[in-house]
C-alpha cells in the first residue's frame, strides 16, 4: 500500500499539485464567503475595512489626495468589460498568428467561461451593492462576487501563465506571473475603495477568478497530454 501511494505522489507534478491545492482553496474560500454575503446585515468585516477608505465620520470623503481618486479609476478600468475582451481578442489573434490553437482555445474558454459564471453567482446571490458608503463610479449590476475581481484574476492570470509558457528563465516567468497577481489584487482593492463592493465580494471575486483559471490549465494540461491539443499545430 505505501509502495502503491508513494508511487503516485511521483507521477504527480508539483505544478498540478499546487493547483489542484489552489482550486480547493478557492472554492472553500468562495462558499465561505457566500455565506456571509448572505447574512441579513453586513459583517463587522466588511463595513469596518470599507469605512477605512474614508475619513472618519465623512463617508462621502475618501482617503487620500484628488489624484489618488482618478488613479483608482484608471486601475478599475483595467478589469473592465470592454478593457478585458481588448486584452482577451488581442491574445487570441496573436495566439492564432503564431499557430498555437490550443493556447488562443483556452483563453476563450477560461475568459468567456468565467463571464458567464460570474453572471450566474451574481443572480445566485442576489447581494445588492453597499450604500455604506458614496460610490466614486456608477454601477448597475448586483454585487457579489466582484466580477471585476474575478474576470481580472481570470484574463491576467491566464494570459501570464500563457506569457510565461515561451519566456527562457524563471526569474522572468516568476516576474510575469508576480505582475499578473498584482494587476488583480489592485483591480480588487480600486473597487473598495471606489465604494463600490464590499472587501468579501472582492475576496470571493479573487477566490473563484482563481480557482477556474487553476481548473482551466488542469484541463487544457490533461487534454495536451492526452494529445486531444497540441501547442504545436
Amino acid at each position: 500500500m505505501k509502495s502503491t501511494t508513494s508511487a503516485l505522489l511521483n507521477r504527480i507534478e508539483f505544478p498540478v499539485l499546487l493547483a489542484g491545492l489552489l482550486i480547493a482553496a478557492g472554492l472553500w474560500g468562495f462558499v465561505e464567503l457566500m455565506e456571509l454575503a448572505r447574512a441579513a446585515t453586513p459583517h463587522a468585516f466588511d463595513t469596518e475595512i470599507l469605512l477605512a477608505f474614508r475619513h472618519a465620520g465623512q463617508p462621502d470623503n475618501p482617503i487620500g489626495p484628488l489624484w489618488l481618486q482618478g488613479a483608482m479609476r484608471d486601475i478599475t478600468s483595467l478589469g473592465s468589460t470592454s478593457v478585458l475582451v481588448l486584452v482577451t481578442t488581442a491574445t487570441i489573434i496573436y495566439l492564432l498568428l503564431i499557430r498555437r490553437p490550443a493556447a488562443a482555445l483556452l483563453m476563450f474558454v477560461a475568459v468567456a467561461g468565467g463571464k458567464v459564471l460570474s453572471i450566474l453567482l451574481k443572480f445566485e446571490v442576489d447581494r445588492p451593492r453597499p450604500e455604506l458608503v458614496s460610490h466614486l463610479v456608477n454601477e448597475t449590476s448586483l454585487s457579489f462576487p466582484s466580477g471585476h475581481a474575478m474576470l481580472s484574476a481570470i484574463t491576467y492570470l491566464t494570459l501570464g501563465s500563457l506569457a510565461a509558457r515561451f519566456l527562457p528563465d524563471r526569474t522572468t516567468r516568476i516576474f510575469v506571473l508576480g505582475l499578473a497577481v498584482l494587476t488583480t489584487v489592485l483591480v480588487g482593492i480600486s473597487r473598495v475603495y471606489l465604494g463600490v463592493h464590499w472587501p468579501s465580494d472582492v475576496l470571493a471575486g479573487w477566490c473563484a477568478g482563481f480557482a477556474w483559471a487553476m481548473l482551466c490549465w488542469l484541463a487544457a494540461r490533461l487534454l495536451q497530454r492526452r494529445k486531444v491539443l497540441a501547442d504545436s499545430e
